[in-house]
């Protein structure tokens, strides 16, 4: 099941923070991250990535940097700051609440 594109925004940034937790990515390999992890149900597309990257980088979350890829070829690769470290927590900790009130009302009655 395809998820809506309401919940593909709001999943973005803490997606995209915690992808860079691991270690330092660049843009593609984020997008192939993220469709890996969800079993190919979550395809983004570059214009959607890059302007939340630039947004962060801008917040001073997550830092960008020119390397060279393995085939030679000069990448923009991003990394995770302090602050973003810290902002992943706080995501974490909303999403967290967010599934143990959803797991909550699970198995209430529908009054419908």
């Amino acid at each position: 099941m395809t998820p809506s594109r309401d919940l593909v925004a709001a999943s973005a940034v803490p997606l995209i923070l915690s992808i860079l937790q691991q270690g330092d990515s660049y843009g593609y390999a984020i997008i192939q991250k993220v469709l890996e992890l969800s079993g190919g149900e979550m395809e983004w597309a570059d214009g959607m990535l890059y302007p939340i990257l630039h947004r962060l980088e801008k917040r001073r979350l997550v830092e960008a940097y020119w390397g060279t890829a393995d085939n030679g070829r000069k990448r923009k690769y991003y990394r995770l700051d302090r602050s973003g470290l810290e902002e992943l927590e706080t995501q974490r900790q909303h999403w967290n609440k967010l599934h143990s009130m959803l797991q909550h009302l699970e198995g209430a009655p529908c009054l419908i």
